[in-house]
Order: C-alpha cells, then sequence, then structure tokens
C-alpha cells in the first residue's frame, strides 16, 4: 500500500495529507514508545542508582559490621581483662573482709574478755560493798540496841545521872593530867560534888556539877499539846532554877572552892535548845554564877585550864630551864674551842702535807733527770744555785760521791 493510496482527510476548513496523517499516525504511536523507553531508562537509572546505593549501603554495613565487631572483639578483651581485674579485687576483698573480720572477731573476743572481767570485778567489788553495807547494818543494829540500851538508861533517873557523871568524867579525864581533878571530893559543908578541878596559882578548885534534871525534858519532847508542851516548859524551867540554886548554896564556898561553877548538860542539843528557848534559865545561872556547860565546852575549857597549867609549871620550872640553857651554853662553849682546836691541828696538818707534797715533786725531779743522766756541775745545780757538796767514801775508798742537800 502506497501513502498516495490513502485518501485525505479533511476536517472542516484544514485537509489533512496522507503524509501528514501518516506523521501523525506515527507520531502517536512513537510518543508512547519513547515515553515508555524514558520511563524505562529513568527506572534503569534509578534501579542503577539504588543499586549502587545499596551497594555503598552494604560496604557501609559491612564496615560497620567491621567496626562492630572489631569493637566487640576490644569488648570481649576488655570483658575478659575487667573479668580478671574484677576476680583479682574480690580476692583482694575476700581477703580483706576475712582479715577484718578476723580482726574484728578478736577485738570482739577481747572486748567480750575485758567487759567479763570488769563485770567479774564489777561484781566483785559490789560484792565486797554488799559485804561492807552488810557490815554497816549490823553495826547499825547494834547501835540501834546501844540507843535502845541508852533509853533505858536515861529512863531510869540513877542510871541518867550516871551516865552524865561517866561522860563528864571521861572528858576531864582525857584532858588533864593526873592530880589535876578528883571526883566525888567530900567539902566542908559535907556536899560532894561530882568533880572538882584544880586551879593554877594555888587558887581554889573549879566544880563541875554533871546531875541534870531530864523529866520535865522528855515531856517537852514526847507531848504534841501546846498546854502540856508549855506546863512541861514551865516545870522544865522550875527544875533547872532549883538545880542552879542548889549548885550556887552547895558548892560555891569563899575561899574554899572558886567564885563560879560548872552545870554540866551531857547533850549539844539540849544545850542549845536551853539557851534558845530558856533565855531567862540562863540569865539566872549567871546572876548565880553558875556556868551551863556543853560535852564541846567542857572541853574547851579543860584544854584551857591545861593550858594555864603547863604554863604555871614552866614558870616554876623556870630556874631549872635557865640553868640547864647555861650549862648547855658552857658545852657550847668548850665545843667551839676544841673545834677550833681541831681546826688549827688540821691547818697544820694541811702545811705539813703540802711541804711532803713539794718534797715529793723534787725527789721525782731529781730521779727523771738521773735516769735522763743530766748531772750536775761540780760548781752548783743547773740553774746556777750553789749548793754546798761534799765527798763521801766508800767502803772500798775507790768511789766518792757528791751529796747534794736537799730541803
Amino acid at each position: 500500500m502506497n501513502i498516495q493510496d490513502i485518501p485525505a482527510v479533511t476536517i472542516g476548513s484544514v485537509t489533512l495529507s496522507p503524509t501528514f496523517l501518516l506523521a501523525l499516525a506515527a507520531a502517536v504511536v512513537l510518543v508512547p514508545i519513547i515515553a515508555l523507553i524514558l520511563l524505562l531508562t529513568r527506572a534503569a537509572s534509578a534501579r542503577a542508582r539504588q543499586v549502587e546505593e545499596m551497594a555503598r549501603r552494604d560496604e557501609t554495613a559491612e564496615a560497620r559490621l567491621a567496626e562492630l565487631l572489631k569493637a566487640q572483639a576490644e569488648m570481649q578483651g576488655r570483658l575478659a581483662t575487667m573479668a580478671e581485674v574484677f576476680g583479682s579485687r574480690q580476692t583482694e576483698l575476700n581477703q580483706t573482709i576475712s582479715q577484718r573480720l578476723d580482726g574484728m572477731t578478736h577485738r570482739i573476743g577481747a572486748t567480750i574478755t575485758e567487759q567479763t572481767k570488769s563485770t567479774h570485778d564489777n561484781l566483785r567489788t559490789l560484792q565486797e560493798r554488799l559485804a561492807v553495807i552488810d557490815a554497816a547494818q549490823n553495826n547499825i543494829q547494834s547501835l540501834a540496841k546501844d540507843v535502845v540500851g541508852l533509853q533505858a538508861i536515861l529512863s531510869n533517873k540513877q542510871t541518867r545521872g550516871a551516865f552524865g557523871q561517866s561522860r563528864m568524867e571521861t572528858i576531864v579525864a582525857d584532858g588533864l593530867p593526873m592530880g589535876a581533878y578528883a571526883f566525888q571530893t567530900t567539902l566542908s559543908n559535907g556536899s560532894r560534888p561530882d568533880c572538882t578541878i584544880r586551879m593554877p596559882n594555888d587558887s581554889p578548885p573549879l566544880v563541875v556539877d554533871a546531875k541534870f534534871p531530864l523529866e520535865a525534858w522528855n515531856v517537852i519532847r514526847e507531848t504534841e499539846s501546846p498546854e502540856q508542851k508549855k506546863a512541861a516548859s514551865q516545870q522544865f524551867k522550875r527544875d533547872m532554877e532549883v538545880h542552879i540554886r542548889d549548885i550556887s548554896e552547895k558548892y560555891l564556898i569563899a575561899g574554899e572552892t572558886q567564885d563560879m561553877a560548872f552545870l554540866f548538860v551531857p547533850s549539844e542539843s539540849i544545850f542549845a535548845e536551853i539557851h534558845e528557848n530558856f533565855e531567862g534559865v540562863v540569865q539566872k545561872a549567871h546572876r548565880q554564877k553558875v556556868v551551863i556547860v556543853s560535852p564541846s565546852l567542857l572541853m574547851l575549857s579543860i584544854q584551857v585550864i591545861q593550858a594555864v597549867l603547863k604554863d604555871q609549871r614552866m614558870r616554876e620550872q623556870a630556874h631549872l630551864i635557865q640553868g640547864e640553857v647555861i650549862r648547855l651554853m658552857e658545852d657550847l662553849s668548850r665545843l667551839d674551842d676544841r673545834t677550833r682546836k681541831l681546826q688549827s691541828h688540821f691547818l697544820a696538818a694541811q702545811k705539813d702535807v703540802e711541804m711532803i707534797i713539794t718534797s715529793s715533786d723534787k725527789l721525782a725531779k731529781r730521779g727523771a733527770k738521773i735516769e735522763a743522766m743530766e748531772f750536775e756541775t761540780p760548781g752548783g745545780r743547773e740553774d746556777g744555785e750553789d749548793v754546798p757538796a761534799r765527798a763521801v767514801e766508800s767502803r772500798t775508798s775507790m768511789l766518792k760521791l757528791r751529796v747534794v742537800d736537799e730541803d
């Protein structure tokens, strides 16, 4: 079929030739083919790029995989090293822990031992203290028995007076020498005071009375009613005044006893109570020249009297002491003379010793010269000093020696 056989196509006023139509048909056919080719080419290019990219990715992945493998190998080496280090550290830690546990066990054992020992010591000390407490309790029980006995004694008037007198006698006997006091002596009026104390300078003795009215005082201490307490206080005041008057009338004798007497109160608390609550009784006793004394005041008075007696004895023995001092000074003078003589002897002996030492030094020097064959000239010594010499013949008359006089 030829191109000329294809009829022309008229579209409106436009006539299309067969060539044009063929070209148009060819173009219509070729355009999809070209488009398909272009698409295939682009797809091939894209696929090639994808392949290249996948290849690059594979290479990158392989490189990364190699790096990961290398890092894994390094990590495994580090893990092995760390395992070894951890193993050695664990061993050291176990050893350290074992040592510390052993040390702690030892210290705990030592501490427990010390605590046990301390506990035993404390228990022993506690037992000793308990024994002391038991002994003290026994002493307290015995003291309670003594207090009960003392209460029984004080409940009886006669035994109470004997107790006060015994305490007074003990204080006087402990403070004064024998012969400076007397008990139960009889005065010219027939009364017998409990104690008389000799005073210095041939003065009359001092009278001490140990009797004390305690019945009303016990009532004051035991009663709780104000009326009974007041009545007991008045009774105690009357008893004290009567007793003070008896002492003043019986024991204060002019020229035979001192113009003052002591009323001994055997308790410090009673003495303080009297001076605090019974001032009138104390003032009346002073007016009648009776001094109320407690055990401490009586002891102080005894010490003062003892000091006065001692001073009197020293004054009485003053001439004897003076004579002894004179004889002591004479002995001291003789000792001084003999010491001075002994000192002169020592000085003379020292001088003689010095002269002997000088002669010994000279002999030593002379012996050294003889040993060195340094003899003196016939005219004198080597130092130029002329020394008289004499010849001495020997027994064989063959040898003459020159003798040098030495000092």
